[in-house]
């Protein structure tokens, strides 16, 4: 799938990776990028026009479809943190929270954008994951959770959607520097270099891709004999 004419849309449009791969998909040359937001007005970028979809409404979902019958790309990049554990006092409503924005939203715009996608010729659909999506730490729980989850649903689109053509990229990548990862300190990638190996990875007909150097390294862990995500060895 390419992004030269394509007709894109991605969620969490307003700032972070969402802006980056807005002006990655204009960079690219696709035909028009539809940026969402809960307000769209903080869409601010030339050549995407802002459209309203908060990712947790129904209603929003609906209108967007109606109002992108030639979608070709859906990026489904929104998501939320709530920093802390799964054994947490407010580990229950921040879970639900996030599973609303980064598990059901991507579900909800995938289920109803798929018939779009498949008669436009199949298209794609790119969900935004973490390499968090396999490993947890104290402070990352329900997150973690909530991109598991996520990467799950990838891979059951990605079967589910080949007899339409529609190619289903997940993206993986450690912090970025955004502001959901203002209060951490540690090394993070830039938005910008993320978004461009995203569009890369697409256009090479890729189904996953590292984003960077963390997401491959814990992905490598898989066949170590005490993988990454299992943590330290207990005494």
């Amino acid at each position: 799938m390419h992004f030269k004419d394509s007709v894109v849309l991605i969620t969490g449009a307003n700032r972070g990776l969402g802006k980056a791969l807005a002006q990655a998909a204009v960079n690219a040359g696709a035909r028009k990028v539809y940026g969402g937001a809960r307000k769209p007005e903080t869409v601010d970028l030339a050549g995407v026009t802002p459209i309203k979809l908060d990712v947790t409404n129904g209603a929003d979902i609906a209108a967007a479809v109606q109002a992108i019958p030639d979608l070709t790309i859906l990026i489904n990049n929104a998501g939320i943190h709530v920093v802390g554990g799964v054994t947490g006092p407010d580990a229950l409503s921040a879970a639900r929270a996030e599973m609303e924005t980064n598990f059901f939203a991507p579900l909800a715009l995938s289920h109803a954008l798929a018939p779009v996608l498949g008669r436009n010729g199949g298209g794609a659909i790119i969900n935004v994951l973490s390499a968090l999506s396999w490993a947890s730490f104290p402070t990352t729980g329900t997150y973690s959770a909530s991109k598991a989850a996520a990467w799950a649903l990838t891979n059951g689109l990605r079967g589910e959607l080949a007899a339409q053509n529609t190619q289903v990229l997940g993206a993986h990548m450690g912090y970025m520097d955004t502001d959901m990862t203002a209060g951490i300190d540690t090394p993070k990638s830039s938005p910008v270099v993320i978004a461009q190996a995203i569009v890369s990875a697409l256009e090479a007909n890729q189904d996953e891709v590292l984003a960077d150097q963390v997401s491959e390294q814990v992905r490598a862990s898989f066949a170590a004999p005490r993988a990454f995500y299992l943590g330290a060895a207990r005494a």
